[in-house]
């Protein structure tokens, strides 16, 4: 992508969370990796969202059995908001087990399955979730799903940063390299380069749209 298409799309998904009812409330919207470097053009758009888990359910008994007869998806009312899936249905999208999956729902509604970009959704804010995905991915060198820390929060609580915004178009916005940010976070010279390695080739195999939902 155009590094300035790229910076459109994201204010787009901005807009979106903003003006629209979603799957689960949305407190934050960050980017992080390429787009947050400067690059042109950026070979993936990585995008960070901050969901709130929904503890009480907002339909009925009936809308639940409705959608799971009707989409065959079930939960619908409990994980995901029933008055989100009366105004968007086609959104709709259910895990393994066939319950709606709020980041599968989200990314159904602000990505296009062609689009390059990848969603992140977690309960966790995007620092938090940096140093608990670190933690895990080392404890079992499982490298590539350590969460690039060099991120941009563009969105929290309904206020847009606008001053963020113009600063990230402008490539104003200093980052370290991959493996100098993971030096950052504790990690050793030696498994910093590893781990950066690891984490560009796993999402140089990525094509298309993903998802990822964490809780934590």
């Amino acid at each position: 992508m155009e590094r300035a298409a790229a910076l459109d799309r994201v204010e787009t998904i901005v807009d979106t969370v903003a003006s629209e009812p979603m799957a689960v409330p949305i407190r934050e919207v960050w980017v992080y990796g390429d787009v947050a470097l400067g690059l042109d053009p950026i070979e993936r758009l990585d995008v960070y969202v901050t969901k709130d888990l929904m503890l009480r359910g907002d339909g009925s008994d009936e809308q639940e059995a409705r959608f799971e007869t009707e989409y065959g998806v079930k939960g619908v009312g409990k994980s995901v908001s029933a008055d989100w899936a009366e105004q968007f249905p086609d959104h709709l999208r259910a895990n393994d087990n066939g319950y709606a999956a709020p980041e599968k729902c989200l990314a159904a509604h602000l990505v296009d399955d062609s689009e390059p970009i990848h969603l992140e959704v977690c309960n966790a804010s995007f620092e938090d979730n940096v140093t608990q995905r670190l933690r895990g991915a080392v404890a079992r060198d499982a490298y590539e799903q350590i969460l690039d820390p060099r991120g941009v929060c563009l969105w929290m609580d309904g206020t847009y940063a606008e001053e963020t915004m113009a600063k990230l178009r402008g490539g104003e916005l200093p980052f370290p390299t991959l493996s100098g940010a993971l030096e950052m976070l504790g990690l050793e010279e030696e498994k910093a380069s590893e781990a950066a390695d690891a984490m560009r080739q796993h999402r140089a195999e990525q094509t298309g749209s993903t998802v990822r939902g964490d809780v934590i």
